[in-house]
């Protein structure tokens, strides 16, 4: 068994957003999940709960549901993006603690996520992160295709000219590290902190003993100043 991939040789810190950057248990994406859900029963005129099944099936099979409402079904991304991150982005609170953790990073810092733009300047602005980034690579960079697809990770390598050997993914999906860990990216699974209830489909909180998954976290703040300390 080979040891997990450590930090000192890393100079390029790629980020996850929702459920990553702030706590899974402020459910922030149940609101995503359930506007998404309404987008999809309105547009395919089905009942909510048939919505919620198409909704979960095309999230496994393509990485996000909006892949799967496009290429089935023609739905244009611009228009699915607006409504389904129309939300309440108030629950998120300033954490001064992990900014800071995050600032203190040497090297540059990226989020790599499925989300678009706009939702990520929201919750940054109500994290107090707006200036703690490099670059953001959207779902609109990756040409609409989500983690876990190769060609996005490549792309945004070769966008963002990163060395996948001197960089760190942090991500609350393990399916999405896979591809990060076999192109030589240091891993690392941000996990629920166990002690608040959190919202997430079963599969979405597996995989913490998997090969491509070096390091497991349930305090990420306190995990980047453990790195700043070592």
């Amino acid at each position: 068994m080979t040891s997990p991939r450590t930090f000192a040789h890393v100079d390029t810190w790629v980020f996850d957003l929702d459920n990553t950057l702030y706590p899974h248990h402020v459910n922030l994406w149940q609101q995503v999940d359930a506007r998404i859900g309404e987008f999809v029963s309105s547009w395919l005129n089905v009942t909510p709960e048939e919505a919620r099944k198409i909704q979960k099936d095309y999230y496994l099979r393509f990485g996000t549901t909006m892949r799967g409402m496009m290429t089935l079904h023609g739905v244009s991304a611009d228009d699915y993006l607006a409504y389904v991150h129309k939300i309440d982005h108030s629950p998120l609170e300033p954490n001064p603690a992990l900014g800071a953790a995050i600032a203190g990073l040497p090297g540059r810092k990226l989020i790599l996520t499925n989300g678009s733009v706009d939702h990520v300047d929201a919750v940054l602005a109500r994290l107090g992160f707006a200036t703690h980034f490099d670059g953001v690579f959207d779902i609109i960079a990756a040409e609409f295709e989500p983690k876990p697809a190769p060609q996005t990770y490549r792309k945004f390598l070769s966008d963002h000219a990163v060395d996948p050997t001197r960089a760190a993914m942090f991500e609350d999906l393990a399916r999405n590290l896979a591809v990060p860990h076999e192109l030589g990216m240091t891993t690392v699974l941000v996990v629920p902190d166990g002690t608040k209830e959190v919202v997430r489909e079963d599969w979405e909180l597996e995989g913490r003993d998997a090969v491509h998954v070096d390091h497991v976290t349930d305090d990420l703040t306190g995990f980047l100043q453990s790195l700043a300390a070592a």
